[in-house]
Order: C-alpha cells, then sequence, then structure tokens
C-alpha cells in the first residue's frame, strides 16, 4: 500500500531533482533513499537470505501450493 505525501523544498533542490532523476521519478528516489534509514535492515537482509535458500523456497512452494487447492473447494 501506498500514502501520499506533500513535502515542501528550496526551489533549487526540485529544480535539481526533475532535472537529474525526472518528473515521475521523485518519489522513488526519495523512497529508495529514505528506506535504510527508517526500515530494519536486518529484516531485508533475512528475507533476502530466505529466498536465497532453495530447500525452504520449495518448502514454500510447496505450502502455497497446497492453500490454493484448499480453496478450489470453498464454498463462495
Amino acid at each position: 500500500m501506498q500514502k501520499r505525501m506533500t513535502i515542501t523544498m528550496d526551489e533549487a533542490v526540485y529544480e535539481g531533482l526533475m532535472r537529474v532523476v525526472g518528473r515521475g521519478k521523485v518519489s522513488q528516489f526519495l523512497e529508495a533513499l529514505a528506506r535504510p534509514h527508517v526500515l530494519d535492515a536486518s529484516m531485508d537482509e533475512g528475507y533476502r537470505a530466505m529466498g536465497n535458500d532453495p530447500q525452504r523456497e520449495a518448502e514454500a512452494s510447496e505450502w502455497i501450493n497446497g492453500l490454493i487447492a484448499d480453496t478450489a473447494h470453498a464454498a463462495r
């Protein structure tokens, strides 16, 4: 889920962002800059490690496929 935010900045900074990053890409740029400062980096590293573990990924895939099969027979 994304949230909208209004920020105020110096005109020179704004113009620099438009010139360097480009219109329509500023939000992604600022989010990438802020993310390591406001989110727990160890959690990102943990998810990355889990994704690089083939056995764990196979088990997760098997589990999720089982859930999908369960929903096929669920009452609607």
